[in-house]
Formats: C-alpha cells, sequence, structure tokens
C-alpha cells in the first residue's frame, strides 16, 4: 500500500526537475560563483538567472533578494536588521516605538528571534503577542490601538497550522492612515506558489521564503528586503551576495529552486487554484463521512485551498495520527506532540477554540504538485479509518459489534480506568472511572450493547464521584445498584470480589485478576495472609506509571525489567530463522490494525495484542517464559512498552522491533508487507 503524503506545510517531496538541476549543478555546474574564471562565471550566471526568475515572480522591483538557508535564517536576518536600525535610531535621539509585536499565531521563530535580538542588543523592548480573531486573522482594533508604540510588527502570510489567509492589505492601510514608522516583517513561507505576490508594490520591508516548503530541497531560502530598508548582514566573511550574505553560494540548492520558480512560471506544472478547491472540497466530504461530528478549525473562505486543520470529538490527536499512519496517510498533529501527552496548539488556543479542539487538532496539507489519483485515493483511506473507529467502537455504527471482552486498560495524566468485559452474558464492570475517559467507555459499552453492572472504586475517588455520575448520566442509567459491590459479583463464568483493605478496596477476579489501588509490596501482605491471592496474580493498579501491570511474584521481588531485547527490522528475518516458534506481537490498536488491514509477516505467527489488553494475555505468555515474543507497534514507543513489562514479570524473551513499522517500512524489509 503506498504511501500517501499530506503534510506538505511540514515540508515537501522535491521536484524531479529541481533534483535533476541540482545534480547538474553538482556534476558540471560545480563553480564557485566568486571565480572569475569561465566555470566560475558559469556558475554566476546560473545563480543570477534564477535571482532574476525568483525577483520577476515575487515582484521584487528595486527591493534586494537573497539567498539563504531557509526561513529561520530569513527572519534572523531580517529581526537582526530592524532591531540595529532602531537601537541607532534611539542612540541618535530619535523616538522609537516600545513594542516589538507579533502575531498571536506566527511560527515560534518569530518571537524566539525577536526576544533573542532584543536581550542581546540591550533594547529593553517588550516583546508582545497582537491578538487574533476567532477566524485566525489580526485583530485590527487591537493593531490600532498599539500601532502607535509598535517599533517592529510581525506578521505572516498565511498560517502554518490552518492556513488562514492574513488581511495584509488591512494592515497595510492602517500602517498607513496611523503614519507608522515601525518596521514590518511578513513569513511568506506558506505563501510561495499559493498566493500572488507583489512585494514592491507593499509596505513590507522583510520577505523570509524556505524553498523545501514547495518541492525545493532543504537549505534553500530566500529572503527579500524593501529598498531603503535598513540591513544588517546575520553572517560576515567574504562579501559573497553582494555583501547581504557571506559563506559560498549553495549552488546545488539555488539550481533546485531554480527549477521550482521556472515550474510556477510555466503556468502547467502546479495545480491551478480551482483544481485545488476541488481536492479540498472531495477530502472534506470524506472527512466528514468518516468522522462523524467532525469540526474544521479554520474558516474555509479565508483559508488556503491546501489546508484542513479538523478535531474529531472524542479521539485526540496521537490517536487519530496513528490511526492515519496506519493507512500510510501522513498528516501531522496540529499541536505538539510527545508520547505521553499532546500539548494544546498555541494557534488555536490564540483562536480561542475550545480546549478539546486545541488538543487534538489534525492538520492536513497538500501541495500544488498533487493529482487527482492521489487525492482519490486518500478519501478511499480517510474513509477507511472511519470503519476501522467504528469496528472498535470508538464511533458511532449501525453494524452488529464484534464481541470484544476481557481487561481492558485505558489511561490518562496518569490514572487508569479498568473495563472487564464479558461478551458471552453482556455485561461489563468499570473500576476507578476518570472524567476524561467517560466519553470512551460510554461509546464502548453502548456499542457493544453491554449492561454495566457496576462502578467500583479502590480508592476514595478524587473527584468524589464526579466521573461515576457522569458515566451514568452518558448512559442514562439510574444510580441506585451501580454505585459498588456487595461482597461478590458475577461476571458471567466469572467471579468479582470486594475484599476490605484498611481504607482501600481490592477487586479479584478468581485468583487471576487484582485491581488494587497501589502496586507497593505492604499493600499485598493482607491478601497474601488471607491466601487470597496467588504468585501469578496480576495486578492491575489505578496510577500509570508506564509499567502496564504487575504480578504479585514482581513486587514481592521488586523487580526491575532486565536489558533491553532489541533489533533493527533488518535483523528480523535472520532471528526468525534460529527461532522459528517466536511470536510476533502487534500492540498497536484494534483500529490501527484494522486501517491497514494487519501487517503480513510470512512465515511466522502473527497476533494482535493491543497494549491496553496486554494485561489480560501475559499469564498466558509467563507459561511459556522462553518462547520468544517479538512486539512491534507504529514507532517503537509502546512496543518498548509491553517488552519492558514482560520483562519485569519474568519473561526472558521478550524483544522489541526497534523504530516500530516506521523504520521496517523505510528499509523495506522482506517480511514486513503492508497490506
Amino acid at each position: 500500500m503506498k504511501e500517501i503524503y499530506l503534510d506538505s506545510n511540514a515540508t515537501t517531496c522535491v521536484l524531479p526537475a529541481a533534483v535533476a538541476a541540482a545534480r547538474q549543478a553538482m556534476e558540471q555546474g560545480y563553480g564557485n560563483p566568486s571565480s572569475t574564471h569561465a566555470t566560475g562565471l558559469q556558475a554566476k550566471a546560473m545563480m543570477d538567472g534564477v535571482r532574476r526568475r525568483a525577483s520577476g515572480l515575487l515582484g521584487v522591483g528595486d527591493g534586494r533578494l537573497m539567498f539563504n538557508s531557509g526561513a529561520t535564517e530569513g527572519i534572523q536576518t531580517a529581526v537582526l536588521s530592524a532591531l540595529c536600525a532602531l537601537r541607532e535610531r534611539r542612540a541618535a535621539g530619535k523616538r522609537i516605538g516600545s513594542l516589538l509585536l507579533y502575531g498571536a499565531t506566527e511560527h515560534k521563530a518569530v518571537p524566539e528571534s525577536l526576544a533573542h535580538w532584543n536581550r542581546l542588543l540591550g533594547l529593553g523592548l517588550e516583546v508582545r503577542k497582537l491578538p487574533v480573531d476567532a477566524q485566525g486573522r489580526h485583530d485590527l482594533q487591537a493593531l490600532d490601538a498599539l500601532i502607535g508604540d509598535a517599533a517592529m510588527l510581525c506578521t505572516m502570510a498565511a498560517n502554518n497550522e490552518t492556513g488562514v489567509v492574513s488581511d495584509l492589505s488591512a494592515i497595510a492601510r492602517l500602517l498607513q492612515e496611523r503614519g507608522a514608522d515601525a518596521y514590518w516583517m511578513v513569513d511568506c513561507v506558506q505563501a510561495l506558489g499559493k498566493l500572488k505576490l507583489n512585494l514592491a508594490a507593499t509596505r513590507i520591508d522583510y520577505a523570509p521564503f524556505s524553498g523545501h516548503k514547495l518541492y525545493a530541497p532543504k537549505g534553500i531560502g530566500m529572503l527579500y528586503v524593501r529598498a531603503g530598508a535598513p540591513f544588517t548582514p546575520l553572517m560576515m566573511g567574504g562579501g559573497q551576495e553582494a555583501g547581504l550574505r557571506s559563506g559560498t553560494e549553495n549552488m546545488a540548492g539555488i539550481a533546485a529552486l531554480g527549477a521550482v520558480l521556472a515550474a510556477l512560471d510555466d503556468g502547467k506544472t502546479f495545480r491551478s487554484h480551482a483544481d485545488l478547491a476541488a481536492f479540498r472540497e472531495q477530502l472534506v466530504a470524506s472527512l466528514e463521512r468518516a468522522f462523524p461530528g467532525i469540526v474544521f478549525n479554520m474558516p474555509f473562505d479565508l483559508s488556503l485551498s491546501t489546508t484542513l486543520n479538523f478535531s474529531v470529538p472524542g479521539l485526540s490527536s496521537k490517536e487519530l495520527l496513528d490511526l492515519f499512519d496506519a493507512a500510510r496517510v501522513r498528516v501531522s498533529s496540529g499541536s505538539a506532540c510527545s508520547a505521553a501527552k499532546a500539548l494544546p496548539s498555541y494557534v488555536l488556543e490564540a483562536m480561542h477554540v475550545p480546549q478539546w479542539r486545541a488538543s487534538s487538532a489534525i492538520r492536513l496539507s497538500f501541495g500544488p504538485l498533487i493529482d487527482a489519483a492521489t487525492i482519490t485515493a486518500a478519501c478511499a483511506r480517510i474513509e477507511r479509518c472511519g470503519e476501522a473507529l467504528r469496528s472498535s467502537c470508538l464511533l458511532p455504527s449501525a453494524l452488529a459489534p464484534s464481541p470484544q471482552d476481557g481487561v481492558i486498560q485505558l489511561s490518562v495524566d496518569g490514572q487508569c480506568t479498568w473495563l472487564l468485559s464479558d461478551a458471552a452474558s453482556a455485561s461489563c464492570v468499570v473500576i476507578d472511572p476518570v472524567a476524561a475517559l467517560v466519553p470512551r467507555l460510554a461509546a464502548f459499552i453502548r456499542c457493544q450493547h453491554l449492561a454495566l453492572r457496576a462502578i467500583v472504586h479502590t480508592t476514595a475517588p478524587a473527584d468524589h464521584g464526579v466521573a461515576r455520575l457522569a458515566l451514568l448520566q452518558e448512559l442514562e442509567i439510574e444510580q441506585v445498584g451501580h454505585v459498588d459491590i456487595d461482597g461478590e459479583l458475577a461476571l458471567g463464568q466469572q467471579r468479582l470480589r470486594r475484599i476490605e483493605c484498611g481504607d482501600n478496596h481490592v477487586y479479584l477476579l478468581e485468583q487471576r485478576f487484582a485491581f488494587i489501588g497501589t502496586l507497593a509490596p505492604e499493600a499485598l501482605t493482607p491478601l497474601l495472609d488471607a491466601a487470597l491471592l496467588t504468585p501469578d496474580t496480576v495486578l492491575c493498579a489505578s496510577g500509570d506509571d508506564g509499567s502496564i501491570c504487575g504480578t504479585v511474584h514482581s513486587v514481592q521481588d521488586g523487580s526491575v525489567p532486565s536489558a533491553e531485547l532489541q533489533f533493527d527490522a533488518a535483523a528480523l528475518p535472520a532471528f526468525l530463522r534460529q527461532h522459528p516458534d517466536a511470536i510476533l506481537v502487534d500492540v498497536r490498536e484494534a483500529y490501527e490494525h484494522a486501517a491497514c488491514a494487519g501487517t503480513v509477516f510470512e512465515g511466522c505467527e502473527v497476533r494482535s495484542v493491543p497494549l491496553s489488553r496486554l494485561a489480560g494475555q501475559v499469564a498466558a505468555w509467563l507459561q511459556q517464559p522462553q518462547r520468544p515474543l517479538v512486539f512491534f507497534c507504529r514507532s517503537g514507543n509502546r512496543s518498548a512498552r509491553a517488552s519492558a513489562c514482560l520483562r519485569r514479570l519474568g519473561h526472558g524473551a521478550a524483544w522489541q522491533l526497534n523504530g516500530g513499522m516506521a523504520m521496517a517500512e523505510a528499509t523495506r524489509h522482506p517480511l514486513a508487507i503492508a497490506a
């Protein structure tokens, strides 16, 4: 299944013509443009030709256009130039503003650069955010109130997360009407090839560009400087770029950028605005079919036609990223994301969207080189992702559910909720509910048509029962009879017993599982004295410290994981030949497995055991402690947790596939074939 790349606002592939141009520059046009011999003059002619083409496309006029390494360098240079001029003006006794204003949705490179050079140059100006409205555009009323005190203003042409296009004309009018002399930088990174630019006809002083956002390689960019705008070189040395930016020019990058600009100029290589808008409509329709209740976090009429930013109720950005990645559709989170918790998007927070949307946003972006077949294939996979979520009870479905029973672990913010589901009796019990997980619990219970027998706590709930009441209300169940277990409860053929342990409760599912507030050894003593536990009883705590679960034996011994056992995808075939009885365990969630129709490892056994269901499987694996288990997931994070858990519990051959499926796909591992 071919990869579909829909993260072009982050970076793009390199245009084949750009690859050819870079190769030609390296193999034949390798001269130094500062040299005066024929080879150097040929290189200079190529560079000057690219500059002329770029100047024409951008409407540079009498302004200056220099080549550099990319947008971050361009931003640094622009900020340094403006702030040096401000310092000189103040030293000469002239008035300067007290504010360094930047749009609240700017790329982080902007406020970081402002703060950095403001500090190093000793200006002591105030770095302040310019708010945006609910649509993500700069608040012109706020700008009107502040512009008189602004020394520099930094905005962007189009936002990288939402695609919202700034009203630069309105900002320019305001600057003119108020007679503001603030220096103005406009980040044009997302504008190249997407918006028509005529820079010399504007009030813009500085405009940075980055080639890798539009099919050029990384490491090449441009900075426009308006005629008459102050300039201070960021890099000094041999005086290249007419003294604007020293250092031997990146000729391969410039040649490649020239090929991209030529493609922009020919009007044939890239898709028209109308085509791109139609593609976006097609993607929106599929997203709405796949994810009922989806919310788009940008106004369509004010955004680039190549960018979509959306949130899905009840699903985190990490879950959606994992799902799309399993389907080999590459998108990105609209927020900074770590393995533990996604931080809210500062861009969406600045737009004052609800917190759940800011924390769970996904950005889908494509470039003007995309074709109709790719969009059609992407739509099919997006709808397949929706079907995968329905099959896992994470979205409403009219289809009959596939029975899912056993011990299920859900975690959030270091807290665990356990769901005991018995498909045969169509009943379940919830242990230690957490408010944030209530929608997920309710969706699963409804989808599986389960009767909720009890909601119990191992310790007094910190929320004083708020989560329990919320779950009952969500399921429209009267509270009576669903508070706790009085001694023992039949759950199908099994018995769930409540044991008093001081102020806490322990719930025993036969002697196989013990749901307990803490895994501290002293908490087990009374249970062991009463012979209620065995050394192999699996312990499921209410706190999530990353260990997933324990056993009485491992807790008593204070076991720590043995040395990590891992290998790269390239080493897997040899390992499987040496260990034909090895079991490959996919610990991705069931919806990820369904989205990609599984992964086939020829000639060996593969099992899908999501990390959330690992606790229910460990006892069986511990009965064969030397049979190799090879855990894998998308990136290696979850498989590392699974293998560490098994090793800590005493399994001597729990391995993990380093880098997960992402690295297996990258190396085209012969045994890993995406279905």
